[in-house]
């Protein structure tokens, strides 16, 4: 899985104090600033090694959410030898118009890879969005589970989560 040393230094890294308002509308005092490990290569690499431990057998495809899990989709793709999907929000307006990137065929397993999850509303619907393509989602992973309902929003929709960090583990390092 993950070092303990490394959770402490991606808390050190990316826990920030303040005021902020969360994507899924929420307003908390901390906020985990995932881009803040994403652009630092010996961070990323320790949690991408960590994420590859996490991929169901028989996975085919690697799908990163944008835009926080494009970089570790990409790592993981890069890693594995897997090939890489991209998952828009929305698909867009120009060109081919896509909501998936990549090369996707009916029936592939594929594991969807998120950066921070919340309460998982996004996540699902991007899951449900790779599944109307004809898509199979074995599992999302995610650096941080926040343990604000994603895990069970995400088991309702019929998706299972496995974080490699939750946001108990790193609030450990910043709770002293």
């Amino acid at each position: 899985m993950i070092a303990p040393e490394t959770i402490r230094k991606i808390a050190e890294t990316c826990m920030l104090k303040g005021k902020f308002k969360l994507r899924s509308g929420l307003v908390s005092d901390t906020y985990f600033d995932k881009f803040l490990f994403e652009s630092r290569p010996e961070l990323l690499s320790a949690i991408v090694e960590g994420m590859a431990e996490l991929l169901p057998d028989g996975v085919q495809k690697i799908a990163g959410l944008e835009l926080g899990g494009v970089p570790l989709a990409t790592g993981l793709s890069l890693k594995t030898g897997l090939p890489l999907l991209l998952v828009r929000k929305r698909a867009k307006e120009y060109g081919t118009m896509k909501l998936i990137e990549g090369l996707m065929d009916r029936g592939d397993r594929i594991a969807v890879i998120e950066d921070v999850i919340t309460t998982g509303g996004q996540v699902v619907e991007s899951c449900k969005n790779i599944g109307a393509a004809g898509g199979r989602v074995m599992s999302v992973i995610c650096v941080v589970d926040r343990e604000q309902g994603g895990a069970e929003n995400l088991a309702k929709a019929g998706f299972t989560l496995k974080p490699l960090i939750k946001w108990s583990e790193v609030k450990k390092f910043t709770d002293k």
